[in-house]
């Protein structure tokens, strides 16, 4: 693998359909659900770079354009930055198919780092 890993091509890793369950009470999904399923696409695409467990470490420039709704859903793609000895960066595109006009909407982005783990829960080569 590369030091900027493979071919930076986005792909889309969940599709899941916003429920009522997880919203504010002003009806929109709340922004921790959707950081969640984007930690979730995130760690599906690190774990294709080792065979080593992955562990979240840093959670960057998350930018929230525009809210989830319920019944829309919420589709994650996820692009492989970057692939260091010990770290995985992974983008996240989060977009929205609107549950009435089926139009697709970005609603969120961000980045994730992800270190590779031992046993003992220390750093270990991705490679290795």
């Amino acid at each position: 693998m590369s030091a900027t890993g493979d071919a930076a091509e986005r792909e889309l890793v969940i599709r899941v359909v916003a429920m009522p369950g997880d919203t504010n009470p002003d009806g929109d999904m709340f922004g921790g659900w959707v950081l969640s399923q984007m930690d979730l696409g995130a760690w599906i695409q690190a774990r294709k770079h080792t065979h080593h467990r992955v562990v979240t470490v840093a959670i960057d420039n998350i930018v929230f354009h525009k809210p989830v709704l319920v019944g829309d859903c919420l589709l994650v793609y996820a692009t492989t930055e970057r692939i260091g000895r010990t770290r995985i960066t992974v983008r996240i595109d989060a977009m929205v198919e609107r549950k009435e006009t089926r139009a697709v909407e970005q609603v969120t982005e961000g980045r994730f780092v992800f270190v590779a783990i031992g046993d003992n829960w220390t750093p270990v080569p991705v490679a290795g």
